[in-house]
Protein backbone atom coordinates (compact mmCIF):
# COMPACT_ATOMS: atom_id res chain seq x y z
CA UNK A 1 0.00 0.00 0.00
CA UNK A 2 2.82 2.23 0.86
CA UNK A 3 4.66 1.41 -2.37
CA UNK A 4 1.66 2.15 -4.62
CA UNK A 5 0.83 5.46 -3.00
CA UNK A 6 3.51 7.54 -4.79
CA UNK A 7 2.47 6.08 -8.08
CA UNK A 8 -1.15 7.06 -7.51
CA UNK A 9 -0.09 10.59 -6.59
CA UNK A 10 1.85 11.04 -9.86
CA UNK A 11 -1.10 9.85 -11.90
CA UNK A 12 -3.43 12.24 -10.11
CA UNK A 13 -1.03 15.17 -10.64
CA UNK A 14 -0.70 14.46 -14.34
CA UNK A 15 -4.44 14.22 -14.74
CA UNK A 16 -4.98 17.59 -13.03
CA UNK A 17 -2.45 19.28 -15.34
CA UNK A 18 -4.08 17.94 -18.46
CA UNK A 19 -7.51 19.10 -17.34
CA UNK A 20 -6.22 22.60 -16.50
CA UNK A 21 -4.56 23.14 -19.93
CA UNK A 22 -7.42 21.82 -22.06
CA UNK A 23 -10.54 23.98 -21.72
CA UNK A 24 -13.78 22.25 -21.66
CA UNK A 25 -16.00 22.91 -24.69
CA UNK A 26 -19.59 23.79 -23.89
CA UNK A 27 -22.03 21.20 -24.94
CA UNK A 28 -24.31 23.74 -26.71
CA UNK A 29 -21.56 25.27 -28.93
CA UNK A 30 -21.72 24.02 -32.53
CA UNK A 31 -18.69 22.54 -34.19
CA UNK A 32 -16.73 24.86 -36.55
CA UNK A 33 -17.71 24.58 -40.21
CA UNK A 34 -15.19 23.22 -42.62
CA UNK A 35 -14.07 25.40 -45.59
CA UNK A 36 -15.10 24.03 -48.94
CA UNK A 37 -12.25 22.88 -51.06
CA UNK A 38 -11.24 25.13 -53.98
CA UNK A 39 -12.60 24.13 -57.33
CA UNK A 40 -10.85 25.24 -60.51
CA UNK A 41 -13.07 25.95 -63.52
CA UNK A 42 -11.98 25.62 -67.12
CA UNK A 43 -12.85 28.74 -69.23
CA UNK A 44 -13.77 26.40 -72.06
CA UNK A 45 -16.65 25.08 -69.94
CA UNK A 46 -18.33 28.53 -69.95
CA UNK A 47 -21.12 29.05 -72.50
CA UNK A 48 -20.28 31.37 -75.38
CA UNK A 49 -16.53 30.86 -75.07
CA UNK A 50 -14.55 31.41 -78.27
CA UNK A 51 -10.95 30.54 -78.72
CA UNK A 52 -8.18 32.02 -80.80
CA UNK A 53 -8.89 29.43 -83.42
CA UNK A 54 -12.50 30.60 -83.71
CA UNK A 55 -11.54 34.35 -83.82
CA UNK A 56 -8.04 34.72 -85.18
CA UNK A 57 -6.11 37.86 -84.19
CA UNK A 58 -5.60 40.73 -86.62
CA UNK A 59 -2.15 42.23 -87.02
CA UNK A 60 -2.36 46.01 -86.40
CA UNK A 61 0.17 48.83 -86.09
CA UNK A 62 0.00 51.26 -83.18
CA UNK A 63 1.28 54.81 -83.45
CA UNK A 64 1.46 57.10 -86.49
CA UNK A 65 4.53 58.24 -88.34
CA UNK A 66 3.47 61.88 -88.63
CA UNK A 67 0.78 63.91 -86.91
CA UNK A 68 -1.03 67.18 -87.66
CA UNK A 69 2.01 69.13 -86.45
CA UNK A 70 3.79 68.16 -89.64
CA UNK A 71 1.42 70.35 -91.65
CA UNK A 72 2.24 73.36 -89.48
CA UNK A 73 5.94 72.64 -89.74
CA UNK A 74 5.62 72.46 -93.52
CA UNK A 75 3.79 75.82 -93.68
CA UNK A 76 6.49 77.69 -91.73
CA UNK A 77 9.24 77.56 -94.42
CA UNK A 78 6.74 78.37 -97.16
CA UNK A 79 5.53 81.43 -95.25
CA UNK A 80 9.07 82.48 -94.35
CA UNK A 81 10.28 82.31 -97.96
CA UNK A 82 7.21 84.26 -99.11
CA UNK A 83 7.84 87.01 -96.55
CA UNK A 84 11.52 87.10 -97.44
CA UNK A 85 10.67 87.57 -101.12
CA UNK A 86 8.22 90.33 -100.20
CA UNK A 87 10.97 92.08 -98.22
CA UNK A 88 13.24 91.91 -101.27
CA UNK A 89 10.61 93.83 -103.21
CA UNK A 90 10.23 96.29 -100.33
CA UNK A 91 13.99 96.83 -100.26
CA UNK A 92 14.02 97.65 -103.96
CA UNK A 93 11.12 100.07 -103.53
CA UNK A 94 12.65 101.79 -100.48
CA UNK A 95 16.07 102.12 -102.12
CA UNK A 96 14.56 103.79 -105.18
CA UNK A 97 12.45 106.09 -102.98
CA UNK A 98 15.46 107.24 -100.93
CA UNK A 99 17.46 107.83 -104.11
CA UNK A 100 14.60 109.97 -105.50
CA UNK A 101 14.41 112.06 -102.32
CA UNK A 102 18.17 112.53 -102.14
CA UNK A 103 18.14 113.72 -105.73
CA UNK A 104 15.58 116.38 -104.78
CA UNK A 105 17.79 117.57 -101.92
CA UNK A 106 20.62 118.33 -104.34
CA UNK A 107 18.49 120.80 -106.30
CA UNK A 108 18.30 124.51 -105.56
CA UNK A 109 15.41 125.63 -103.32
CA UNK A 110 12.24 126.84 -105.01
CA UNK A 111 9.97 129.67 -103.83
CA UNK A 112 6.74 128.40 -102.36
CA UNK A 113 3.84 129.23 -104.70
CA UNK A 114 1.13 131.60 -103.37
CA UNK A 115 -1.47 128.84 -103.61
CA UNK A 116 -0.70 125.14 -103.12
CA UNK A 117 -2.74 122.12 -104.08
CA UNK A 118 -2.46 119.65 -101.14
CA UNK A 119 -2.93 116.70 -103.50
CA UNK A 120 0.27 117.66 -105.37
CA UNK A 121 2.48 117.73 -102.26
CA UNK A 122 3.51 114.02 -102.49
CA UNK A 123 5.17 114.79 -105.85
CA UNK A 124 7.35 117.41 -104.10
CA UNK A 125 8.08 115.54 -100.88
CA UNK A 126 11.58 116.42 -99.57
CA UNK A 127 11.80 119.28 -102.07
CA UNK A 128 13.78 122.25 -100.79
CA UNK A 129 11.71 125.46 -100.73
CA UNK A 130 11.71 128.88 -99.09
CA UNK A 131 8.85 131.12 -98.05
CA UNK A 132 8.63 134.69 -96.78
CA UNK A 133 6.09 136.03 -94.31
CA UNK A 134 5.38 136.78 -90.65
CA UNK A 135 5.49 134.14 -87.93
CA UNK A 136 2.26 134.24 -85.92
CA UNK A 137 3.71 133.40 -82.49
CA UNK A 138 0.37 134.05 -80.81
CA UNK A 139 -0.94 130.89 -82.54
CA UNK A 140 2.10 128.79 -81.79
CA UNK A 141 1.60 125.06 -81.09
CA UNK A 142 3.87 122.73 -79.13
CA UNK A 143 3.96 119.01 -79.98
CA UNK A 144 5.23 116.79 -77.25
CA UNK A 145 6.72 115.49 -75.26
CA UNK A 146 9.69 114.84 -77.55
CA UNK A 147 13.06 113.58 -76.37
CA UNK A 148 16.33 114.78 -77.90
CA UNK A 149 19.63 113.36 -76.65
CA UNK A 150 18.01 112.25 -73.41
CA UNK A 151 16.32 115.58 -72.62
CA UNK A 152 12.58 116.15 -72.69
CA UNK A 153 11.12 118.96 -74.75
CA UNK A 154 8.70 120.02 -77.48
CA UNK A 155 8.50 120.59 -81.23
CA UNK A 156 7.56 124.17 -82.10
CA UNK A 157 5.04 124.67 -84.91
CA UNK A 158 4.23 128.25 -85.91
CA UNK A 159 1.90 129.50 -88.68
CA UNK A 160 3.62 131.61 -91.34
CA UNK A 161 1.38 134.36 -92.73
CA UNK A 162 2.43 135.19 -96.27
CA UNK A 163 1.47 138.02 -98.54
CA UNK A 164 -1.78 137.36 -100.33
CA UNK A 165 -3.54 135.80 -97.34
CA UNK A 166 -1.96 132.32 -97.60
CA UNK A 167 -0.86 130.78 -94.29
CA UNK A 168 1.21 127.59 -93.94
CA UNK A 169 2.57 125.61 -90.99
CA UNK A 170 6.28 125.77 -90.21
CA UNK A 171 7.93 123.14 -88.03
CA UNK A 172 10.71 125.24 -86.52
CA UNK A 173 12.45 122.57 -84.42
CA UNK A 174 12.98 121.31 -80.87
CA UNK A 175 13.16 123.24 -77.59
CA UNK A 176 13.73 122.05 -74.02
CA UNK A 177 10.83 121.71 -71.61
CA UNK A 178 12.03 124.63 -69.46
CA UNK A 179 11.39 126.98 -72.40
CA UNK A 180 7.77 125.97 -72.83
CA UNK A 181 6.52 129.45 -71.95
CA UNK A 182 7.25 132.08 -74.60
CA UNK A 183 8.33 134.59 -71.94
CA UNK A 184 11.41 132.44 -71.18
CA UNK A 185 12.65 132.48 -74.81
CA UNK A 186 12.13 135.96 -76.18
CA UNK A 187 15.09 135.58 -78.56
CA UNK A 188 13.32 132.71 -80.31
CA UNK A 189 10.38 134.92 -81.35
CA UNK A 190 11.52 136.93 -84.39
CA UNK A 191 9.27 139.86 -85.32
CA UNK A 192 8.54 141.31 -88.71
CA UNK A 193 9.11 139.65 -92.04
CA UNK A 194 11.28 136.53 -92.08
CA UNK A 195 12.32 134.01 -94.72
CA UNK A 196 12.05 130.35 -93.82
CA UNK A 197 14.00 127.71 -95.74
CA UNK A 198 13.16 124.07 -95.37
CA UNK A 199 11.64 120.96 -96.88
CA UNK A 200 8.12 120.52 -98.15
CA UNK A 201 6.93 117.36 -96.41
CA UNK A 202 4.01 114.97 -96.66
CA UNK A 203 2.01 114.74 -93.41
CA UNK A 204 3.05 111.86 -91.19
CA UNK A 205 0.69 108.99 -90.36
CA UNK A 206 -0.44 108.51 -86.78
CA UNK A 207 0.05 105.11 -85.17
CA UNK A 208 -2.43 103.38 -82.89
CA UNK A 209 -0.40 104.02 -79.71
CA UNK A 210 -0.40 107.82 -79.99
CA UNK A 211 -3.21 109.55 -78.06
CA UNK A 212 -5.57 111.98 -79.75
CA UNK A 213 -4.72 115.66 -79.78
CA UNK A 214 -6.58 118.02 -77.43
CA UNK A 215 -6.32 121.43 -79.07
CA UNK A 216 -8.78 123.02 -76.64
CA UNK A 217 -6.27 122.31 -73.86
CA UNK A 218 -3.22 123.13 -75.97
CA UNK A 219 -2.09 119.47 -75.91
CA UNK A 220 -0.67 118.27 -79.21
CA UNK A 221 0.78 114.76 -79.25
CA UNK A 222 1.05 114.18 -82.97
CA UNK A 223 1.56 116.50 -85.99
CA UNK A 224 -1.88 116.09 -87.53
CA UNK A 225 -1.52 118.62 -90.32
CA UNK A 226 -5.20 118.68 -91.25
CA UNK A 227 -6.34 119.23 -87.66
CA UNK A 228 -3.62 121.76 -86.81
CA UNK A 229 -4.23 123.78 -89.98
CA UNK A 230 -7.96 123.90 -89.31
CA UNK A 231 -7.34 125.00 -85.70
CA UNK A 232 -5.16 128.00 -86.60
CA UNK A 233 -6.84 128.84 -89.93
CA UNK A 234 -4.01 127.79 -92.26
CA UNK A 235 -3.57 125.61 -95.33
CA UNK A 236 -2.64 121.95 -94.73
CA UNK A 237 0.92 122.57 -95.89
CA UNK A 238 3.84 121.41 -93.73
CA UNK A 239 7.27 123.03 -94.06
CA UNK A 240 10.09 121.48 -92.04
CA UNK A 241 12.66 124.16 -91.35
CA UNK A 242 16.27 123.04 -91.80
CA UNK A 243 19.71 124.18 -90.67
CA UNK A 244 23.31 123.18 -91.22
CA UNK A 245 24.76 120.66 -88.80
CA UNK A 246 26.80 122.66 -86.33
CA UNK A 247 27.32 121.39 -82.79
CA UNK A 248 28.28 124.82 -81.40
CA UNK A 249 25.21 126.46 -82.97
CA UNK A 250 22.98 123.73 -81.54
CA UNK A 251 24.38 124.32 -78.03
CA UNK A 252 23.82 128.06 -78.39
CA UNK A 253 20.23 127.58 -79.49
CA UNK A 254 19.52 125.09 -76.72
CA UNK A 255 20.75 127.48 -74.04
CA UNK A 256 18.61 130.36 -75.32
CA UNK A 257 15.51 128.36 -76.17
CA UNK A 258 15.79 128.90 -79.93
CA UNK A 259 14.27 125.95 -81.83
CA UNK A 260 16.88 123.51 -83.14
CA UNK A 261 15.89 122.61 -86.69
CA UNK A 262 16.79 119.35 -88.43
CA UNK A 263 19.35 118.90 -91.18
CA UNK A 264 18.32 118.69 -94.83
CA UNK A 265 18.61 114.93 -95.18
CA UNK A 266 16.45 111.89 -95.83
CA UNK A 267 15.62 110.16 -92.57
CA UNK A 268 13.62 107.18 -93.84
CA UNK A 269 14.27 103.88 -92.10
CA UNK A 270 15.54 101.09 -94.32
CA UNK A 271 15.80 97.83 -92.35
CA UNK A 272 14.52 95.55 -95.10
CA UNK A 273 17.91 93.86 -95.57
CA UNK A 274 17.78 92.63 -91.96
CA UNK A 275 14.23 91.37 -92.48
CA UNK A 276 15.32 89.51 -95.62
CA UNK A 277 18.11 87.74 -93.74
CA UNK A 278 15.79 86.90 -90.84
CA UNK A 279 13.00 85.42 -92.94
CA UNK A 280 15.26 83.45 -95.27
CA UNK A 281 17.28 82.10 -92.33
CA UNK A 282 14.07 80.99 -90.65
CA UNK A 283 12.92 79.34 -93.87
CA UNK A 284 16.18 77.42 -94.28
CA UNK A 285 16.21 76.31 -90.64
CA UNK A 286 12.63 75.05 -90.71
CA UNK A 287 13.24 73.29 -94.02
CA UNK A 288 16.13 71.36 -92.47
CA UNK A 289 13.95 70.51 -89.47
CA UNK A 290 11.19 69.29 -91.78
CA UNK A 291 13.60 67.03 -93.62
CA UNK A 292 14.86 65.54 -90.37
CA UNK A 293 11.32 64.81 -89.23
CA UNK A 294 10.40 63.15 -92.52
CA UNK A 295 13.48 60.91 -92.47
CA UNK A 296 13.11 59.91 -88.82
CA UNK A 297 11.32 56.55 -88.32
CA UNK A 298 8.12 56.61 -86.34
CA UNK A 299 7.97 55.19 -82.82
CA UNK A 300 5.41 52.43 -83.37
CA UNK A 301 4.90 48.72 -82.70
CA UNK A 302 2.94 45.88 -84.28
CA UNK A 303 0.56 43.98 -82.00
CA UNK A 304 -2.22 41.44 -82.39
CA UNK A 305 -5.73 42.56 -81.66
CA UNK A 306 -8.88 40.57 -81.05
CA UNK A 307 -11.87 42.36 -79.61
CA UNK A 308 -13.78 39.16 -78.93
CA UNK A 309 -11.35 37.70 -76.42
Amino acid sequence: MSASTPLLRQCAHAASRSFSRTPLRPRCAPAPALRPARRFYNPADQPGFTSVVDNPAVLVKTGQKHGPGLIILALIPITAFALGTWQVQRLTWKTELIARYEDRLTRDPLPLPPRIDPSAIPEFDYRRIYATGRLAHEREMLIGPRVREGEDGYIVVTPLEREGGSTVLVCRGWIARKFKEQGSRVQSLPRGEVTVEGLLRVPAIKNMFTPDNRPEKGAWYFPDVEEMAAWVGAEPVWIQETMEKNLIEEYRREEKGIPIATAAEVNLRNNHAQYIFTWYALGIATTVMLGMVLRKPAKSAKVRRNREW
